[in-house]
């Protein structure tokens, strides 16, 4: 059975994770697809045997478990195999699980590479390359109230060419009490991390462009070395009329009727902050559907204050004004960096 290290594989390699569905969403190599051994309830049947009865009859369970489904996954690793001229698969660890698969095909006579420590190996490589990657950067950060556009800024000035670190899209929450309507469960810690790697190792350059964010996003927290390189990066401030942010907030949290019931439940988390009478009148604006009305009262009365509050000292090194739209905002700040960078040779 042949093997291969992550170092060795990367970007020559197509991978095939072998772990269950629930440790493949948790996190995974970017780009590899999942072909499970076992599903989720038989992983955790392995387990309970391994630790009950002991190695050798867990792993009998594990075979008589996987045989049932080798033509299938026969099958799937065939036609990767027609597409990709190499394939290394990998379990946890590179343990029993990957060499069982790869075994049986190299006895067949289909070359299937079984990656040195599995995942681990890999997750070691994000953690140990995400500082050093972070070193190289100066980040221009991008300050603003809540619904000014940032987030479609960024974007705007990826199109244009320049590097960008999206850590709300990393984490899937947008960083607030109401960060997750309509865009599902915030990203596991792990995946938070593997996102941010490969933003990264994307970037290459030396300026990135990224959101200002706290360090908790959602559930994940962003790398201490990370905050604290943005406290030292280049300032820009990011501004509109509240119409503005109040559309911008309508067209990412209202893309189904769900935003009416999540928002009901992300109000409870504000009572520490806002009194329960208002907190009530607000919920019942929200049932009516009355969107602005709700968006409006939160910006002024909670958002905007608290956010005034933390960036009060900072020093701006450019300001701009989202009124045309976000991507005349692009326009503007690619200009503005260009001549940083023509100012930095």
């Amino acid at each position: 059975m042949n093997t291969v290290s992550y170092k060795d594989a990367k970007n020559k390699y197509f991978f095939i994770d072998v772990r269950s569905p629930a440790e493949y969403k948790a996190d995974t190599i970017t780009g590899s697809v999942n072909i499970p051994l076992l599903n989720d309830e038989e992983r955790k049947e392995v387990g309970t045997t391994y630790v009950q009865v002991g190695k050798t009859e867990a792993k009998r369970l594990g075979v008589k478990l996987i045989s049932s489904r080798l033509p299938d996954i026969f099958e799937q690793v065939l036609e990767l195999k027609f597409k990709h001229n190499n394939l290394a698969a990998f379990c946890a660890r590179g343990g029993y699980r990957s060499s069982f698969i790869c075994a049986s095909f190299s006895s067949v006579g289909i070359p299937l590479f079984q990656l040195e420590g599995g995942y681990k190996s890999y997750r070691k490589e994000v953690i140990s390359s995400i500082p050093k990657l972070n070193e190289k950067t100066t980040y221009i950060v991008l300050n603003g109230n809540t619904g000014v556009g940032k987030t479609d800024i960024l974007y705007g000035l990826k199109k244009l060419g320049c590097s960008i670190l999206d850590l709300e899209g990393a984490a899937n929450h947008r960083g607030s009490i109401f960060g997750s309507i309509g865009i599902g469960e915030c990203n596991t810690q792990k995946k938070f991390e593997t996102n941010i790697y490969d933003q990264l190792v994307e970037a290459e350059g030396k300026y990135v462009f990224v959101e200002a964010e706290s360090q908790k996003i959602g559930k994940v927290t962003l790398p201490k070395c990370i905050s604290e390189k943005m406290k030292q990066g280049i300032q820009v401030f990011v501004d509109a009329d509240m119409e503005h942010r109040i559309k911008s907030l309508k067209k990412d949290y209202t893309l189904d009727d769900s935003w009416i019931s999540e928002s009901i439940k992300a109000m409870d988390y504000l009572k520490r902050y806002i009194a329960r009478e208002k907190i009530e009148m607000l919920k019942q604006e929200v049932i009516k559907g009355n969107f602005d009305n709700v968006a409006r009262e939160l910006m002024e009365k909670y958002y905007d204050p608290m956010y005034n509050f933390k960036s009060g000292k900072l020093n701006y090194a450019a300001s701009f004004h989202n009124e045309a739209g976000t991507d005349n905002v692009s326009d503007k700040m690619f200009m503005w960096y260009r001549g940083l960078q023509m100012s930095t040779v």
